[in-house]
């Protein structure tokens, strides 16, 4: 995974933590569902590129 796909997808995930934050804290329900559904696509992007990253590992090791 490159350095800015990390990046990219761990601010992804603290914007959807802060929104779900605010959403509690004012009592938003559809504030907070969208911040969480934030973090759900941050951890998905961020497991799709650990896959491909594992997947490379194993095409080099074969190499």
């Amino acid at each position: 995974m490159g350095i800015g796909d990390k990046i990219s997808n761990k601010a992804e995930e603290l914007a959807g933590k802060a929104k779900e934050a605010v959403g509690g804290a004012t009592d938003n329900e559809r504030l907070e569902a969208e911040g969480q559904a934030d973090q759900a696509a941050a951890h998905t992007k961020q497991a799709g590129e650990k896959a491909k990253d594992a997947a490379k590992d194993v095409r080099d090791r074969l190499s």
